[in-house]
Formats: C-alpha cells, sequence, structure tokens
C-alpha cells in the first residue's frame, strides 16, 4: 500500500439537509494522539446546534488542519489520520492535493425532500418522508412542544437504509393548533390513522419523550403495526416529570427565558444555538400555540404527573423493544428505567440530557439503524 493510501481524511459533515457549513469549536483529541473509528474528536457548531463528531476513521490524528473558532464548509477537511510512521512530508503532500481539489458541493437544498401537509382522520398535520421507496420504514414522534426538526441529526441518516417518516402532531410545528380531546391514548389512534394515511405499514416506532408514550401505547394497544420500539427517555414509564420546565416553556415569549429551559434540555446547556432559540420563539408566536399548548398539557399531565404509566404492560409485547434515556435528564427522572420488564433492552447514556438524539446523535442513531431488522 503506498504511503498516499494509508492516510485518511477527516472532513466538515453534513447534520441535516440545510447545513452548508460549521464552525470547529474544540478539539478534544491532540496532534499524535491515537483515536478510533467512533471516538468523539471535535465539537462543530452549527446554526442548529452545538455536537460533538466522532471520527470516521482509526489511526493517529496526524495534523488538525482547521484551528478552533474557524468555519469552513461542508466536505472541508479538518483533520488527517495515518499511521505512526508515515512520513511528514506525505502527509503535508495528501493535505495540499487535497485542498487543491476540493469544491464546496452546490447546495442541494432544492433537491431536498420538503414536509408536506396530510389529512387525517381529518386534522391537518404534517410530516417528511426521505429514504428509498421500498425497505423497513421507521416512523420518529416528537415530545412535547418539539417538531420535525428535532430529528434533524437523525432522520438522514436512518434514510440511508429505511424509508423514514417524521410527523409533527397538533399542536405543533406545521400542524393544526387544535388539540381538543387528545390525550396519549387518542394521539395513539391518531398515529395508527397516519400510518395508515401515508402508507407506511407496519413500522419501528421510535418515539422521543411525550412521543415515546405515544408509540408505547400504540404498540401496546395495535402491536401488529409495530416491528420494533425504540424509547427516547419516554414519558410512560413512571408519573413524576419537571412540570416546572412544562409551564415554562407554555409560559416564555423572551429569548433569554427561552434559552434558559432549552438549555435544561441537555446536559451541556452551551449546545443551545441562536437559531435554535429563535425558532422557539417564532414557533411560541404563532396564533393558538399557547392555549394549545396548555390544552395539551393539561390533558397528559394532569396535575402536574403523566396521566399513563404502562411500565409493566410491556412485558406483554413480542417486538423487540429498547429504552434510550441520558443519565443527566433533567425532564424525566432515569430512574423511571428502573425494574423494566426482561423483554426490554435498557441502554443508558453518561452525561446526556433529555435529547439523546440530538447530544449524542451518532450513537443513537447505531443503536436505531438495526434494531428489529
Amino acid at each position: 500500500m503506498s504511503e498516499a493510501a494509508s492516510i485518511q481524511a477527516i472532513t466538515m459533515p453534513k447534520w441535516g439537509l440545510a447545513m452548508e457549513e460549521g464552525k470547529v469549536s474544540a478539539w478534544m483529541a491532540e496532534e499524535g494522539a491515537a483515536i478510533d473509528s467512533g471516538e468523539e474528536i471535535l465539537e462543530i457548531e452549527t446554526t442548529k446546534i452545538t455536537n460533538v463528531f466522532e471520527s470516521p476513521v482509526a489511526g493517529t490524528l496526524r495534523r488538525r488542519v482547521v484551528a478552533e473558532g474557524e468555519t469552513v464548509p461542508v466536505g472541508a477537511l479538518l483533520g488527517v489520520a495515518a499511521a505512526v510512521d508515515t512520513p511528514d512530508d506525505a502527509i503535508e503532500a495528501f493535505i495540499a492535493d487535497f485542498q487543491a481539489s476540493f469544491v464546496v458541493e452546490a447546495s442541494d437544498a432544492a433537491e431536498a425532500p420538503e414536509p408536506e401537509m396530510i389529512t387525517v382522520a381529518r386534522r391537518q398535520l404534517c410530516h417528511l418522508r426521505m429514504g428509498p421507496e421500498q425497505g423497513p420504514a421507521v416512523i420518529l414522534v416528537h415530545g412535547f412542544g418539539g417538531d420535525i426538526e428535532s430529528w434533524l441529526f437523525n432522520q438522514p441518516v436512518l434514510a440511508e437504509s429505511h424509508r423514514v417518516y417524521a410527523l409533527e402532531l397538533p399542536g405543533h410545528g406545521r400542524a393544526e393548533k387544535n388539540v381538543e380531546g387528545l390525550d396519549v391514548a387518542t394521539l395513539a389512534m391518531l398515529l395508527a390513522d397516519y400510518m395508515d394515511a401515508a402508507g407506511t405499514g407496519p413500522a419501528h416506532l421510535v418515539g422521543l419523550s411525550l412521543g415515546g408514550g405515544i408509540v408505547m401505547k400504540l404498540a401496546l394497544d395495535q402491536p401488529e403495526r409495530v416491528t420494533a420500539l425504540s424509547l427516547l427517555a419516554p414519558a410512560g414509564l413512571g408519573p413524576e416529570l419537571n412540570m416546572d420546565f412544562i409551564e415554562g416553556f407554555i409560559a416564555a415569549e423572551r429569548r433569554k427565558e427561552i434559552k434558559g429551559l432549552l438549555g435544561q434540555l441537555f446536559a451541556d446547556p452551551e449546545l443551545v444555538s441562536r437559531d435554535m432559540v429563535d425558532k422557539v420563539q417564532k414557533f411560541k408566536r404563532l396564533d393558538g400555540v399557547k392555549p394549545s399548548l396548555r390544552d395539551l398539557a393539561d390533558s397528559v399531565f394532569p396535575g402536574g404527573h403523566q396521566a399513563l404509566v404502562m411500565k409493566d404492560q410491556l412485558a406483554s409485547l413480542a417486538m423487540p423493544v429498547q429504552v434510550i434515556w441520558g443519565d443527566a435528564d433533567a425532564i424525566l427522572p432515569p430512574a423511571q428505567s428502573e425494574g423494566l420488564p426482561d423483554n426490554v433492552q435498557l441502554r443508558i447514556l453518561e452525561q446526556i440530557g433529555h435529547m439523546p438524539h440530538m447530544e449524542a446523535a451518532g450513537e443513537v442513531n447505531r443503536l436505531i439503524a438495526d434494531f428489529g431488522d
């Protein structure tokens, strides 16, 4: 093998369809350090969020090409990995050749799939479909106050091998704001109606927080619709929750309030970006949002507690079931994962908060991608 062939490029990833560039916030590996594939080596800031970047290669980090604080386009060379005995001049030649031939990719935003409105049981909902026409189906269901963009680090990756549908629930995102008569059970029925309307067929259901409770309820009521169940920091496993967060989210209007609340979702509050705050503030200003969130919270969290607890019932499920939870979750207690039935696989992620699919996207994507297939 030639020296050049043994040198491996580490490039700026593309997280989400709209990402065109990223800023290196911090290097977590020094030049000369041995790195493994999947090891966290960088923090990268985008307009959406700051996230850790896992090395796609194994070897010795020979060069950190981009300095901390520098912004570069998707695909740009961030660093170089090679064997420790690869000559320096070969490393420098590789970098020079890469930089000379690198061309910024044209934005594919115009070709990217767009969210679409869909009529489900006389309600106007919104969904986004990605992936091949055939293949196993995955449906992503967000939590209280979330939307399709909750899955920007997950849906494009899972769509490489799956048909992936992200759904916006009533009262959220672009969906209608009427939530009258909705609770966890009726939202589960609405999800079943959505699967019929979208033609998904049986699917691997992935639910975050409140979405976890919804997909759990559907799996219990209509198991024939569910090929596998992935529950991320799910509601439905215990009565307690951080109701101060829910009340604060409903009431918050000013940027400072919103930023502080969003910070509670992560083990590292610094992950909250300006764009994330702007987006939530814009959503909160839409007509009908505040009363719809108020009504929904009163229905699914009456008296400040979760209305439906289904932990013991999970034992009746025949499909694969996994629970993924961050041990630093400040919204739903990770202790609610204790005492799960033996048929449920539990994955506790260290130093991760209530948004494991964002804060540990690479690991969560791997846990979901092959589960139940």
